[in-house]
C-alpha cells in the first residue's frame, strides 16, 4: 500500500475508462424502488448505480465552498487563501429533496482527460452515475457524530460517495473533502474547474508534505463545521463532542497527521495507505485507530511503515486486511470499472462485495468509537466475513 499509487491508478484506469459506451454493460439490475436516486438517465450503453445505504436514515447531501483566510494555498501561492469544496452528507427524512448528481461534467471531464487521454467514454457516463443522496433534503432530528473523509491523490471526493452516503445512512453527519489541486478537478460554486496541480509532481517535502498539509485542511473543515457562527446551515446536526476521521491512501496518512496534531478527533482510519508521516513515537494519546488494507501489500515487511505504525499506536487498535483487495477496493472505482464492461483481474474482490466489506468494518469501527455500540466483528475473524483477517494487539 502506498500513498501514491500513481503506477495501479493509471493502470485500472487505463484499461476501463477507454472502452467504447456501447460495449459497456451495466453494473447493476434495479427494481423500481431502486431507481429513486438516479437524477438523468445515463448515457446508452453505460449504466452504474451505487449500492443502497444500510442504515435506517435517509441521506441529504450539500455542497460546502469554504476558504481560509489565515492560510496561503500550499501548491499554488498565487492562487491566495486555501479553497475547499466539501460534500456534507447526513441523515436525512424519507420523502424530501432531489437527487444528487455524482459529479459535475467537467469534473468527470478533467478525470478522463489525466487519467485516460483519448477515452471513449463521455464525461456525462460518470457525471450521471446514480446515488442515493439528495440534495436539499430535510434533515433528521438528533445530534449525530462527525466523520472526516480523505480522499487518495488523484483520486476525486465523488469516488467516496459509496462510503460516506453509508455513514450518513447510519447515523453520521460527513464531511467528503476535495483538497484543492490535489484532485484531477474540483469545480466550485462560480463555475471554476481546478484541476490537479501535484498528482504528477509531488510537492518539495514529498508526500509527508501533503499529508501535514491535508491535516491542517482537516482541522479548518471542523472549525468551520463547528464554531459558534458555522459555515453550514445544518451544523446543529453535528455532537462536536464525537468526530471520527478516515482516509484512503494519502489520506489515511492524513488522519493520523491530523490525529497528532488536534485532539479533536477522537478516532481514526487509514484504509491501505503508507505512513510518510509517521505515528508519533509518543503514540496519539490513547485515541483509536484502524488499519484497513489489501492483503496483498500487507505481509510482513512489504510496508514497515505499517508495522511501525502498529508499535507506536497506544489505544485501542486493529489491523484488518481483505483477501483479494486492491488498492481501488475501498472507493467506487472498481464499480465503475465494472459499470464499463471490465472483468475484474483474476483472485480479485468483487467490487459491490468489496465495498460492503469496506462500509461494514468502517461503519462498525465508527459505532464502537464514536457511539459506544459493542461490534464484536472487531474482535476477530468472522465467518461472514472470511475475506478479512483480523489481527489484534
Amino acid at each position: 500500500m502506498t500513498s501514491i499509487r500513481r503506477a495501479a491508478l493509471t493502470a485500472v484506469l487505463a484499461l476501463v475508462l477507454p472502452l467504447p459506451i456501447a460495449a459497456a454493460a451495466p453494473a447493476f439490475a434495479t427494481t423500481p424502488s431502486d431507481a429513486l436516486s438516479s437524477a438523468q438517465p445515463a448515457p446508452s450503453g453505460f449504466a452504474a448505480a451505487l449500492p443502497r445505504p444500510t442504515g435506517p436514515y435517509a441521506v441529504g447531501r450539500d455542497r460546502l465552498h469554504l476558504v481560509d483566510d489565515s492560510r496561503q494555498d500550499p501548491w499554488v501561492p498565487t492562487a491566495g487563501p486555501r479553497q475547499l469544496m466539501v460534500s456534507m452528507y447526513y441523515p436525512a427524512r424519507l420523502g424530501s429533496g432531489v437527487p444528487a448528481p455524482y459529479m459535475t461534467t467537467e469534473e468527470a471531464r478533467l478525470f478522463l482527460q489525466e487519467k485516460a487521454p483519448g477515452s471513449s467514454l463521455p464525461p456525462e457516463a460518470l457525471s450521471a452515475v446514480r446515488t442515493w443522496a439528495r440534495v436539499d433534503a430535510r434533515p433528521a432530528h438528533g445530534r449525530f457524530p462527525l466523520v472526516l473523509l480523505s480522499p487518495g491523490l488523484g483520486f476525486p471526493r465523488a469516488l467516496f460517495s459509496s462510503v460516506a452516503e453509508d455513514l450518513a445512512g447510519r447515523g453520521y453527519v460527513v464531511a467528503l473533502i476535495d483538497h484543492t489541486y490535489e484532485s484531477p478537478g474540483i469545480t466550485f460554486p462560480d463555475g471554476r474547474t481546478l484541476a490537479c496541480v501535484i498528482c504528477d509532481h509531488p510537492p518539495a517535502g514529498g508526500p509527508a508534505a501533503i499529508a501535514e498539509s491535508r491535516a491542517k485542511d482537516a482541522s479548518f473543515v471542523i472549525d468551520q463545521v463547528t464554531s459558534p457562527h458555522p459555515a453550514w446551515h445544518y451544523a446543529h446536526l453535528i455532537d462536536r463532542r464525537r468526530i471520527g476521521m478516515a482516509g484512503h491512501s494519502i489520506g489515511g496518512d492524513a488522519t493520523a497527521s491530523t490525529m497528532a496534531a488536534d485532539r479533536r478527533v477522537r478516532a481514526g482510519a487509514n484504509m491501505d495507505g503508507t505512513f510518510y508521516a509517521p505515528i508519533p513515537a509518543t503514540g496519539l494519546d490513547g485515541r483509536p485507530f484502524l488499519l484497513f488494507g489489501a492483503r496483498s501489500d500487507e505481509a510482513p515487511g512489504m510496508d514497515s511503515s505499517w508495522d511501525d505504525a502498529w508499535k507506536n499506536l497506544d489505544g485501542w487498535k486493529r489491523r484488518l486486511t481483505v483477501a483479494g483487495a486492491e488498492h481501488g477496493t475501498f472507493s467506487d472505482l472498481p464499480l465503475l470499472a465494472q459499470a464499463a464492461g471490465l472483468p475484474s483481474r483474476p483472485g480479485a474482490i468483487e467490487p459491490v462485495r468489496g465495498l460492503a466489506i469496506t462500509r461494514t468494518y468502517l461503519g462498525d469501527f465508527f459505532d464502537l468509537q464514536l457511539k459506544g455500540v459493542p461490534k464484536p466483528l472487531l474482535d476477530g475473524p468472522s465467518p461472514n466475513e472470511p475475506e478479512v483477517a483480523v489481527q489484534l494487539p
